[in-house]
């Protein structure tokens, strides 16, 4: 079942709440420093053990603090107009943190708006290609959310999946 809210990512009851982290996994704002503090500093130790992640691919941590058990870490694109491969390793961003968590047995993840925030992928076209991939994957979940910082996010991935 894909579920849409408007809440506080990090206080998510899930097996794992996906970070839409920079290539260096260093820290940063919006939702990677949110799920930093609240995490605690063991999560910036993890990550500095991890030695960055690639646009497109996927790190895991454990949730540290987190109600979530895992931290999935995926570095999304930055939109450079369409021409630079963006929708490709967007895609990739949802197909590897799958990954992790079938590889992991988890059943119950919760998405960010990957990309949509200062590396200013277009909102709509980002939420066709998360809900796309998050049906692809629905029967082997419980739960899959997709958990927006605003009402006009959350509005767009109800659209997306046909709910508005």
């Amino acid at each position: 079942m894909i579920k849409v809210v408007c809440e506080e990512i990090t206080q998510l009851r899930v097996d794992a709440i996906v970070n839409a982290a920079n290539t260096a996994l260093r820290p940063g704002g919006g939702v990677d420093g949110a799920i930093r503090r609240a995490a605690g500093p063991e999560l910036n130790q993890a990550c500095e053990r991890l030695g960055g992640c690639p646009t497109g691919e996927a790190r895991l941590t454990p949730g540290f603090r987190l109600p979530a058990r895992y931290v999935i870490h995926t570095a999304g694109p930055v939109w450079q107009g369409g021409a630079h491969n963006e929708a490709e390793l967007l895609k990739s961003c949802y197909r590897e943190s799958f990954k992790w968590a079938l590889d992991k047995g988890l059943r119950s993840i919760a998405f960010p708006c990957i990309s949509t925030g200062v590396y200013a992928y277009p909102r709509e076209a980002a939420a066709k290609i998360a809900v796309t991939h998050m049906q692809a994957f629905e029967d082997r979940f419980t739960e899959i959310i997709a958990c927006c910082h605003s009402e006009d996010d959350e509005k767009i991935y109800l659209n997306a999946l046909g709910r508005s």
